[in-house]
């Protein structure tokens, strides 16, 4: 394991979010470099200086009774009043039931989803496993993907944006192959996964957190997209704001 792939890794271990295997890869090259492991004890530091500060903080009375005051004051419901929104939320479950099932098993399902984006992409820093193509050149990059996938991902050249396009590999979601486009900011790894929908509707982006890493993930043009980095939210935004930038800008031009 390098120091590269390493550093990738350390808030993860750090968190007890890597499986045993590398968990003990990260530890065996933290035990022989001194760099590494300097620069885990400091994390150590600043996260348990973050805990303490958090634990000292109590808000103080008069801010706890201007809240209470501020909140409106409600009156306990009759029983007419009680009975009435009984009968109309029994009438109201019945008509929403099905739909309401239906939006739980979606969210259920796109958080398994999202859960294997994750582990795809711890896999992917494994030493050999990031990439299958390696360049920077996205004409060398997208014609690989051809023939190996119902569609080939976008490819785009960020790296004047500053994220430099590495390569591309196929990795495997949801018991599915899709498209794994590699790019890189500083030491920072960002996974760009991308699958065919058969919604074509635009779905706006949204980040959320999972094992640590940020996900971006946004629908356009029949695709959907994953972006997943251990890099800031702001900056993960900041990628795929460019990216969605580049790719309406090539397909109007």
């Amino acid at each position: 394991m390098t120091c590269e792939e390493a550093e990738i890794l350390l808030h993860a271990l750090m968190d007890g979010e890597l499986d045993a295997g590398h968990a003990r890869e990260v530890e065996e090259h933290i035990a022989g470099c001194a760099a590494c492991a300097a620069k885990l004890a400091a994390y150590r530091e600043m996260s348990q200086a973050i805990a303490t500060a958090k634990m000292k903080y109590t808000a103080p009375l008069a801010l706890r009774r201007r809240i209470e005051a501020s909140l409106p004051q409600t009156q306990a419901p009759s029983r007419r009043a009680v009975l009435r929104g009984f009968a109309l939320g029994s009438a109201v479950s019945a008509i929403a039931a099905t739909g309401l099932v239906a939006i739980v098993l979606r969210e259920d399902e796109l958080q398994r989803i999202q859960s294997e984006i994750v582990s795809a992409h711890l896999r992917s820093l494994q030493a050999g496993h990031l990439t299958d193509v390696i360049s920077t050149d996205q004409h060398t990059v997208k014609p690989w993907f051809n023939g190996k996938l119902d569609v080939s991902p976008p490819v785009i050249d960020l790296t004047a944006q500053g994220f430099t396009l590495i390569g591309g590999r196929l990795d495997y979601v949801n018991a599915r192959a899709i498209g794994a486009v590699v790019y890189k900011r500083r030491a920072h790894v960002i996974n760009l996964f991308v699958a065919q929908t058969s919604n074509t509707e635009r779905r706006a982006a949204k980040i959320e957190t999972l094992q640590g890493f940020n996900i971006r993930c946004w629908r356009d043009r029949g695709l959907n997209f994953w972006a997943v980095s251990d890099l800031g939210a702001d900056e993960l935004a900041e990628f795929g704001d460019k990216f969605e930038s580049a790719m309406r800008a090539n397909s109007e031009g």
